[in-house]
């Protein structure tokens, strides 16, 4: 039986870099590309290529905008989709966290 997508494991997520970015657009509203890039950590060609597997995916949009450098910039947005998929990783890692909390180490017998 296949769990709707607000209450299951998102294979897209799995990815730490993908979840972090989809975690980071979650707590604002749209964030410039610079800003994200600088707040994780990576080049410029890694969080493209992450950008990328996620906006096909429905997941995240992105606005160039000319600044008044004339240089444009582009601004990141979590969509609808990207915040229910999201949502439900993990509410799902948090029910499995829970049933492994329960759960005796191996080798071990619980009480």
């Amino acid at each position: 039986m296949s769990l709707p997508v607000h209450e299951r494991i998102d294979p897209l997520l799995l990815e730490p870099k993908r979840l972090q970015i989809c975690g980071s657009l979650a707590a604002v509203e749209e964030v410039e590309f610079a800003t994200l890039r600088d707040l994780l950590g990576v080049a410029d060609s890694v969080l493209s290529k992450h950008l990328r597997t996620l906006d096909e995916a429905g997941y995240v949009t992105a606005t160039k905008q000319k600044a008044s450098t004339g240089r444009p910039r582009t601004w990141l947005r979590l969509t609808h989709e990207g915040r229910t998929a999201l949502r439900g990783h993990v509410a799902q890692l948090r029910r499995l966290a829970g049933d492994l909390a329960g759960v005796a180490p191996h080798g071990e017998r619980g009480g």
